[in-house]
């Protein structure tokens, strides 16, 4: 089999050619491809800060830091996993419904080919558009949302579509499994006591952050390995899960989450769950603070590649 992997740091200084993802190939193809990282830069959908546009640019610029091994998994990730960069979704910006087609027209076939995205968006509105081009393949995904907003609600401003509603929309699609799935992290003000109760209506499972923060990492990642099980699994991540100490270039920022290392634990304690797919969204460049935002956008999704990686391995070691 073919192997994709990035261009080598000691022979090719880091900061020299085109950009993308820990300068991968960019190739539109899904043969001989375990994973591929693709961009979806819609950001007309939010409700307070724009800009999360520029996000997989940005991500992708300081996924240049990146090596190929990962010593908190011990594992070298471009031995067992082939991966490019698929490149990015021609959205049409301000027309949500319109890019939710685009969305399921460049990523359908990358589900149907058994390959795991790995997006960076772009707003949360667009995880909406990443479930349908799924449910081609998969009935009805577990998921896992780390985010400090429940994004169940029922319309904004009279508005169905936006990125304060797409897991209601999802669920109500029958694109997720909510009894399967769990949301964690949440925090901050709310308009009322429903904004909360409403997810678990709809049979999310939910672990605010003040709880969370009480649990030890080991506890969060059994919590998560007990809800999903082993069903088939999507993982979004909105970037303001992390405290805004550590990523403040967000749109709707809430004080008092997760630290960085704590995150990238979290997400290192799901190797050999059933994932099929990722997203990482809400990361606007410009409200950054010494690139750390876009730096941290970078190690989770390469934490996310990683978790591919350690799959593969378990599953080439299952078949000898």
């Amino acid at each position: 089999m073919k192997k994709y992997a990035p261009i080598d740091a000691l022979k090719s200084p880091r900061f020299c050619g085109l950009t993308s993802f820990m300068r991968l190939p960019h190739l539109r193809t899904t043969t001989d491809v375990d994973a591929a990282i693709i961009g979806i830069p819609f950001d007309t959908a939010t409700t307070f800060r724009v800009g999360s546009r520029f996000a997989p640019g940005e991500v992708r610029n300081m996924s240049r830091l990146l090596r190929p091994f990962n010593p908190a998994q011990g594992i070298e990730i471009f031995e067992h996993c082939s991966a490019v960069d698929y490149g990015d979704v021609d959205v049409v910006p301000g027309y949500i419904e319109k890019t939710y087609m685009k969305i399921v027209e460049t990523m359908q076939p990358v589900f149907s080919a058994g390959v795991i995205p790995i997006a960076v968006g772009g707003d949360h509105s667009i995880t909406l558009g990443e479930l349908r081009a799924a449910s081609g393949r998969y009935e009805k995904l577990a998921l896992i949302q780390f985010d400090s907003h429940c994004d169940v609600w029922d319309d904004y401003f009279g508005e169905k579509y936006n990125h304060g509603t797409p897991f209601r929309r999802a669920s109500e699609e029958g694109l997720v499994a909510p009894e399967s799935s769990i949301q964690l992290g949440i925090r901050g003000p709310l308009y009322s006591a429903m904004d909360l109760d409403a997810a678990r209506a709809l049979g999310f499972e939910v672990i605010p952050e003040r709880e969370m923060a009480k649990l030890s990492i080991a506890d969060v990642v059994s919590r998560i390995r007990e809800r999903v099980k082993d069903r088939p699994t999507f993982l979004t991540f909105d970037i303001d899960f992390v405290d805004p100490a550590y990523a403040p270039g967000t749109g709707t920022p809430e004080v008092g989450g997760p630290s960085s290392r704590e995150a990238l634990e979290i997400v290192r304690g799901l190797a050999g769950l059933n994932l099929v797919g990722f997203d990482l969204v809400e990361v606007i460049p410009q409200y950054d603070s010494g690139q750390i935002t876009s730096l941290l956008a970078a190690n989770i999704l390469y934490e996310f590649l990683s978790l591919v990686a350690k799959n593969k391995e378990s599953h080439n070691r299952d078949q000898r």
